[in-house]
C-alpha cells in the first residue's frame, strides 16, 4: 500500500508561498493541494468548499488544476458536477463532512477517482483531529474496495506525525497536512521527514500483519 503526503497550502506562510512549496516538494510531497501551477510540477489538487462549485470549473482548469474536490453536502446535483469534472479530464473527488455517514458515497463512488474523509470540519487550520472519524475512514475504505477497488481514500483536517498512523491503520492512502508541515518551528523539510517517517513505520508494522494473517490462515 502506497500512502501519499498532499501538503495544504491553507497553513502555508502566504509571504513565502513559493518558498515553501519548492521545499515540500523537495522534501517528497506528492501532490500540492491549490492552484500553484507555475511554481511546483506537482499534481494540483482544488478543494472547492462552495455551493455550486460548477460555475468555478473551468477556470480552476485553466488555471492548472488537475483534480477537484467538491463536497456532498450542499450539492444537489452532485452527479453532474462529477460528470463535469471528468468532461475536463480533471480527477474527480467528492468530500464528506465529519458528522455525514460514509454511506452517502454508495451510488457515487463508482464515478470518482478518490474519497475524502473530513477530519475536522471544514473551514479554518489549525483544528484537532475528530478521532469519531476513525471508524467511518474504516468503513469507507471497505465501500471502495467493494464498488470501486483501486479509488483512494483521502483525509483532511488535524493530520501530524500523532494522528496519521490512526489513519494509515484505518486505510486511508492519502494524507491531507497544513498545519503540522507549514507551522513547524523546525521547518518544512524536518516536518516532511517526520510525517514521512511516522507513515512508513506504519504501513510497514500493517504489511508485517497481513502476512502473519494470511501464514495463520494457510
Amino acid at each position: 500500500m502506497t500512502v501519499k503526503l498532499a501538503p495544504s497550502i491553507l497553513a502555508a506562510d502566504f509571504a513565502r508561498l513559493g518558498q515553501q512549496v519548492a521545499e515540500a516538494e523537495q522534501s517528497g510531497a506528492d501532490r500540492i493541494v491549490q492552484s500553484l501551477r507555475r511554481v511546483t510540477r506537482l499534481p494540483l489538487e482544488t478543494h472547492l468548499m462552495i455551493s455550486d462549485p460548477d460555475l468555478f470549473l473551468d477556470e480552476f482548469a485553466a488555471a492548472g488544476s488537475d483534480s477537484f474536490l467538491v463536497h456532498w453536502e450542499g450539492n444537489n446535483n452532485l452527479h453532474r458536477t462529477v460528470q463535469r469534472i471528468r468532461t475536463l479530464g480533471k480527477r474527480a473527488t467528492v468530500a464528506i463532512n465529519p458528522a455525514t455517514p460514509g454511506a452517502v458515497l454508495e451510488e457515487i463512488v463508482q464515478d470518482l477517482d478518490q474519497v475524502l474523509v473530513m477530519t475536522v470540519n471544514p473551514g479554518f487550520g489549525h483544528q484537532q483531529f475528530v478521532r469519531t472519524t476513525l471508524p467511518k475512514i474504516d468503513r469507507v475504505r471497505e465501500l471502495v474496495e467493494r464498488r470501486k477497488p483501486g479509488c483512494d481514500v483521502e483525509v483532511d483536517g488535524g493530520i501530524d506525525a500523532t494522528t496519521a498512523p490512526l489513519v494509515v491503520r484505518a486505510g486511508a492512502t492519502v494524507l491531507v497536512a497544513g498545519s503540522s508541515i507549514f507551522g513547524d518551528r523546525d521547518g518544512v523539510a524536518s516536518a516532511m521527514k517526520r510525517l514521512r517517517a511516522a507513515v512508513d513505520h506504519t504501513k510497514d508494522e500493517t504489511e508485517l500483519a497481513e502476512q502473519a494473517a494470511l501464514q495463520r490462515s494457510r
